[in-house]
């Protein structure tokens, strides 16, 4: 596993001029392996913002905001994001575009010792691709079934055989009878595995079929969808907030959603949902981060892009909550309003069989539309002790605190409010394509940090970038059968819960520690300096250090110890209650959460035991052979040498402080390479660093 050679000095290519941008593409006939290029910094912004911004910003973020403070937790989740999120992502770009290659060669750049925290980054990516696309799948099933009128969730179906509503739909409602019961089909645990779901594996191998044709030429054909999957989703969710806002409810939304409490700043269990929440959604650790860095020019600004791509990555939770607390409001408003009607009309029955009480409601029981929610509880609070049970309260909160995130969110709880809307085909359309937009951009990235980093380590692969990305797809939509069983929604639910979490959260505190214990913090601000021909602020080299890897590891010990002390449990459908169970994973379930995280893990320390073996027992091995030693400093140079070899002067052997550095000699006159992935043969040298 060679690194991919430096780049010719300016002896042997033509480099670019002083009249070029280096933000475009100089074509070069070169001699190995052509390294893609963007077309442009709002592309290069488009793929990372689609990466980062997907499905959890839409149904995770505004549960946990309005879960845990509202505004309060917004609060917080603004001061990790700015101490722990922008320094880390602000690292994973740097080393991207320093080294210019994936995450395998990144991390073995730095030591070979460290080559492991690549390859869990790509298994933990290939983990999330898997259940990811099942997710896409679901979006376009639902999108299919919004073309027609009325929606098929919104009336519950008639019993042929009894010629009455199908008692699951009527126990529970239209839309969660929709949802598990055509959509998936779902059994009541997940032991009793079922047989597959037809419908879903044809939209699972579809969504496996657009993600292989748009990543078919690499970045070079999936950047051409991320003009498209990246933007409409914003115009979908402005579209979204407009109408919202001029629904009833929509204002009581907004209130509950923001409404700061403070006291949760005191919880343990907030911090980590808040930490936990920067990280995913800056997309840390993948690897995609530093794969999409890397066809960068050597001197883009990337503090400025972690910088954007964050606070951009922030606004889009902050409009997505926005757009989801309006819907929910207006959901919400009319439970309790339909609430309202239903205990009148009991009302007005106990009144038309002449019974006259004291506490009868001094409003019109005849007319409920004139009846507000707030006039029906006050009444209620005076006298709901004296009537019958049957007469219940209507509290707009208590619906507003059913809380819904993930699935439940987007097929159930929204599902059921655009029913209302007006046209609702219309919006049911959009929304679900805004889903299946958010879901591909993200799955693009989550694919370009699978193949980027196999490409550049291994030569054979790299020539055949086409068969590469065919093949894993086919890989992908194989395993992805297992979630298109009928059982297949809390193997997603495992998946997602467990397999990447911790994985991730490990990969990240091993990045940190090797830029900034085994590198040095000090060294790597010297290459970013090179870079972007100015040095960033010294309060990143602390951060890095302490704060950021603190906190990770901290992050970490809580995560294990809420696995360890809470059994994992998921949630199940229970078809002859119609309603939803917590139930623990069986024994069996367990052993396989287990080994998800431990597959994921393994590389790590496997990496650095073979570097040791290979550096005891061949210890002649040179640069070609090896691929285990450690960098040799002679072919590397301080920031200080680099800049005073921009035009080629020789390096005085008796340089004072001299270290090693990311940027080989003369990186600061990379020439940016042709996007062309067709032409001449293309061959990688084998060399090591």
């Amino acid at each position: 596993m060679a690194e991919k050679p430096p780049l010719p000095g300016d002896e042997e290519r033509n480099w670019l001029g002083e009249d070029q941008s280096e933000s475009q593409l100089s074509r070069t006939e070169a001699d190995d392996v052509e390294r893609p290029a963007w077309d442009s910094k709002f592309q290069y912004v488009l793929a990372q913002v689609g990466f980062s911004v997907g499905l959890g910003n839409v149904w995770r973020f505004p549960y946990l905001c309005h879960q845990n403070g509202g505004g309060a937790f917004m609060l917080l989740y603004i001061v990790l994001l700015l101490l722990i999120g922008v320094p880390l992502f602000f690292m994973e770009l740097a080393a991207g575009q320093c080294i210019r290659q994936g995450s395998i060669g990144v991390w073995k750049h730095i030591s070979p010792k460290l080559a492991g925290i690549g390859y869990s980054s790509c298994l933990v990516c290939f983990y999330v691709a898997l259940y990811y696309n099942v997710i896409i799948a679901w979006s376009l099933f639902y999108m299919g079934n919004s073309f027609q009128y009325p929606l098929p969730w919104e009336q519950c179906p008639v019993d042929r055989a009894t010629n009455d509503t199908v008692k699951e739909c009527a126990r529970s409602s239209p839309t969660s009878y929709f949802w598990f019961r055509k959509a998936l089909d779902i059994t009541d645990s997940i032991d009793g595995s079922g047989e597959f779901n037809p419908i879903m594996t044809g939209c699972l191998l579809a969504a496996w079929a657009v993600v292989s044709l748009a990543m078919i030429k690499g970045i070079k054909s999936s950047a051409r969808v991320m003009y498209f999957s990246s933007v409409f989703p914003y115009v979908v969710l402005f579209i979204f907030l407009i109408r919202g806002l001029m629904l009833d409810g929509a204002i009581e939304g907004i209130t509950y959603m923001f409404y700061p409490k403070l006291e949760i700043w005191g919880e343990v269990q907030v911090w980590r949902q808040a930490a936990t929440q920067v990280f995913f959604a800056l997309g840390l650790g993948y690897g995609s981060v530093i794969a999409y860095s890397s066809y960068n020019p050597i001197h883009n600004n990337c503090h400025r892009d972690a910088l954007m791509v964050s606070g951009i990555n922030f606004m889009t939770s902050v409009l997505a909550s926005l757009v989801v607390f309006v819907v929910l409001g207006f959901r919400a408003k009319n439970i309790a309003l339909n609430c309202v009607a239903e205990n009148l009309g009991l009302l007005n029955d106990l009144a038309s069989h002449g019974s006259n009480q004291h506490w009868w409601p001094w409003f019109n029981m005849t007319d409920p539309r004139s009846v507000s929610i707030a006039e029906y509880r006050e009444w209620y609070s005076h006298y709901g002790y004296m009537v019958g049970p049957n007469i219940t309260d209507c509290n707009l909160e208590e619906e507003m605190n059913k809380g819904v995130e993930g699935t439940g969110l987007a097929f159930i709880a929204f599902t059921e409010a655009m029913a209302l809307f007006p046209a609702s085909p219309f919006w049911s359309t959009l929304f679900f394509l805004m889903l299946l937009n958010l879901g591909l951009s993200t799955m693009f990235g989550t694919m370009q940090g699978i193949l980027t980093p196999l490409m550049d380590n291994f030569s054979l692969l790299g020539r055949h970038r086409t068969i590469l990305t065919v093949s894993s797809c086919i890989l992908g939509f194989l395993i992805g059968l297992l979630f298109t069983q009928r059982s297949g929604n809390y193997f997603v639910t495992m998946f997602d819960d467990y397999s990447a979490t911790l994985p991730l959260i490990i990969v990240v505190v091993f990045e940190t520690m090797s830029v900034s214990w085994v590198y040095g913090a000090d060294r790597f601000l010297d290459d970013i300096e090179v870079m972007l021909k100015w040095r960033p602020p010294v309060v990143y080299k602390y951060l890095w250090k302490y704060v950021c890897l603190l906190a990770m590891v901290g992050l970490l010990a809580a995560s294990m110890l809420r696995m360890v002390f809470k059994r994992p449990t998921y949630t199940a459908w229970n078809e002859s209650t119609a309603s939803e169970m917590s139930l623990e994973y069986p024994n069996w379930a367990l052993v396989m959460i287990a080994l998800l995280i431990l597959v994921a893990t393994l590389p790590v320390p496997i990496g650095y035991i073979v570097s040791v073996l290979q550096a005891r027992g061949v210890p002649s091995l040179g640069p070609e052979e090896g691929g285990g030693q450690e960098m040799h400093h002679e072919r590397f140079t301080s920031s200080e040498q680099l800049d005073s070899n921009a035009h080629n002067a020789p390096v005085e052997e008796g340089h004072a402080h001299r270290r090693a550095s990311f940027l080989p000699l003369g990186a600061d006159q990379y020439q940016l390479l042709s996007q062309q992935e067709d032409g001449e043969d293309e061959q990688e040298e084998d060399t090591g660093v």
